[in-house]
């Protein structure tokens, strides 16, 4: 218990340290959690051995990230990716692989061990890539969206790879000896009664014929996908129940566990048939909880993940032949660049993007680890050249954030040369409007805009008005739109517009202010229950205040005039003037309101508001005294926030 906890202290205290500092310094979260994995490992020696088994455990945050990624991937989009997946990420780790066959090759290894090299590292980094993605808000771009499909090319690409690798061990191997060594657990070891299950099951598969093998596997892929679709929402609906958020975060967690212990029965990568989980439950309005909850163990695992790698690497092996080895990190990674290119060039990738595309996906990555080690226990590639692969993989791991560097920087001098017309990176279109709360108020935006043409991510906490929402048509998440990961994970970095239309005063007033901190930029649309609320919503920073009775109530007054002798024209004459003036006032009295203190004990502010009433009512009485009925405003009156 004190080894673990004082682990614990070593690797959290590192991470305290670097990371702030490397992103301060523009060089992102990931090469700083490869940084203070390198400080701690191999400069200082305060970790050792028992990086490799920590490893193992933190690699699970890689699946945790494929679930993630297919919670927001609608399913649609899936399959309209299709001519990527299969072309661009098919094309891409088939030349690599022949590519880096032929230099090993040409370095004097056999065919089988080139090979193995070959497929080992035309993979690239799940982890760091996506991470890198997201942290520079660049998932959304066509140069985004092009990585990712080569990336989860490459992971479905791993099983078949997995079973040809034995194939080529001299002697011949069993290929059902094959299982599951891939990032979610490979060379993992557990005690008990779990593990006995999953090597009896493992077992007994490795018995079946081939065909046998498949049906067992599509049999549990589709069972996957029907409980998806079936099963998760009463066991949701009950655990909504309850009202402990801590069990949205034990069923997210149990969900994504026990595909990933199911797949590696199966010998199949846990990370596919997460993020298959994931795309089915894409539409479903616990999606935003999912995330939510998942979020922080996805971070925290990935961190440790690089610091793992960062403080596996073998700097005596390094500093023995320097040159070499960057000589070869640097082949690989232009190498590859010069495939990704020429694949960019191929799907119509221009500028920004292309460039984007071409150093993301040039490194070697986790994945390189699993079957470079497989090989390596199978005797396809001699054992002398562990470090060497080891040391260009986790090498090529820790240039990539440099080259992300490097894109930024060239992006930023060759900008002159995009035509005029070319569409920037972030996609405005996809930026939702996100409504928070939709009540008998958010219904009514919600409805408008939609009809309109636009798209939104609607956030309530009320599971009834989720339903409700859902059978007239209406797509609605669940959770608690003052939870400032929960407004992040449905999108509030990338959002045009955000209305803030809840019931609770108070939470309208701290998504606002929220909001407003982290998007200085973001036009807000908040809901006032009465005056002094408005006051704190302007206060808090909105853009646009509707004071949900205000306008209905003019109306209501408005068929009162019509009812007593004044014709529509004149009534609605009445009507604007009053809220021309109103806002006006509003404005006026904003500025001399003081929070915390009651209006009535406002000097300044009572003032103000008499002399309203009698300017109102004076103006009021001589518009309806004016026989024409016309109304001539000759005040220039400003548009206020209402």
């Amino acid at each position: 218990m004190e080894s673990f906890l004082f682990q614990a202290v070593i690797y959290l205290l590192a991470a305290v340290l670097a990371v702030p500092i490397a992103s301060r310094l523009g060089l992102g979260s990931v090469l700083g959690y490869l940084l203070a994995g390198i400080l701690i490992g191999p400069v200082l020696g305060v970790v050792g051995s028992e990086t490799e088994s920590l490893q193992h455990f933190a690699e699970f945050g890689v699946v945790m990230m494929l679930f993630l990624i297919g919670l927001e991937l609608d399913p649609r989009a899936l399959w309209a990716m299709r001519h990527r997946l299969i072309g661009m990420g098919g094309l891409q780790v088939v030349l690599s692989t022949g590519a880096i066959m032929a230099a090993a090759m040409a370095l004097g290894l056999t065919w089988s061990a080139a090979l193995a090299v070959g497929l080992a590292l035309s993979l690239s980094s799940t982890a760091i890539v996506l991470q890198t993605l997201s942290e520079k808000r660049l998932m959304q771009t066509n140069g985004g969206r092009a990585t990712f499909a080569v990336l989860l090319t490459q992971d479905v690409a791993v099983i078949p790879m997995l079973a040809l690798l034995p194939l080529l061990a001299l002697g011949g191997v069993n290929p059902h000896a094959v299982v599951a060594h891939d990032v979610a657990g490979h060379g993992a070891t557990s005690a008990g009664g779990m593990m006995e299950f999953a090597n009896w099951a493992r077992g007994h598969l490795a018995q079946l014929p081939g065909w046998g093998e498949a049906l067992v596997t599509l049999a549990a892929l589709v069972g996957i996908i029907l409980a998806g679709i079936f099963l998760t929402r009463p066991v949701f609906n009950a655990i909504h129940a309850t009202r402990l958020r801590e069990m949205f975060t034990a069923l997210a967690l149990l969900i994504v566990i026990a595909i990933a212990c199911l797949m590696l029965i199966l010998g199949v990568s846990p990370a596919l048939g997460t993020f298959l989980a994931g795309v089915v439950l894409a539409n479903s309005e616990f999606q935003h909880e999912m995330e939510t909850a998942l979020e922080p163990f996805k971070g925290l695992l990935l961190g440790l993940f690089f610091i793992t790698v960062g403080a596996g690497m073998d700097v005596a092996t390094f500093l023995a032949q320097p040159f070499k080895l960057l000589a070869l990190t640097l082949a690989l990674m232009f190498t590859k660049g010069a495939i990704l290119l020429l694949l960019a060039r191929i799907f119509q990738l221009k500028g920004r993007d292309q460039r984007l595309f071409t150093l993301g996906l040039a490194q070697a990555g986790e994945f390189g680890f699993v079957l470079a080690g497989f090989s390596l226990q199978r005797g396809v590639i001699p054992p002398e050249y562990q470090q060497v692969i080891y040391l260009v993989i986790a090498l090529s791991m820790l240039l990539t954030p440099l080259f992300f560097i490097a894109y930024e920087v060239l992006s930023k001098r060759v900008h002159s040369d995009e035509p005029p017309d070319q569409p920037p990176d972030q996609i405005q279109q996809e930026g939702p409007i996100i409504i928070a709360g939709v009540g008998r108020f958010g219904q009514v935006v919600n409805r408008m805009v939609q009809m309109s043409g636009f798209r939104t991510t609607v956030l309530d906490n009320d599971l009834n008005t989720i339903r409700l929402m859902r059978q007239f048509g209406f797509k609605g998440f669940l959770g608690d739109p003052t939870r400032p990961d929960l407004l992040r994970s449905a999108g509030l970095m990338e959002a045009q517009v955000l209305v803030v239309a809840m019931d609770d005063k108070n939470a309208s007033t701290r998504i606002v202010r929220y909001a407003r901190r982290v998007r200085p930029d973001l036009h807000i649309v908040a809901r006032a229950h009465d005056r002094v609320h408005v006051f704190e919503l302007y206060r808090a920073g909105a853009d646009d205040i509707v004071r949900e009775m205000f306008d209905s109530s003019l109306r209501a007054a408005r068929y009162v005039l019509e009812n007593m002798g004044l014709s529509e024209f004149e009534a609605n004459e009445l009507e604007t003037l009053y809220y021309k003036l109103d806002r006006k006032a509003l404005r006026e009295q904003a500025e001399v309101w003081k929070p915390g203190v009651p209006v009535t004990e406002n000097a300044a502010y009572m003032a103000r508001a008499k002399q309203f009433s009698r300017e109102l009512e004076t103006a009021l009485v001589s518009q309806v005294e004016r026989k024409d009925g016309s109304f001539e405003d000759k005040e220039a009156i400003p548009a206020p926030t209402d």
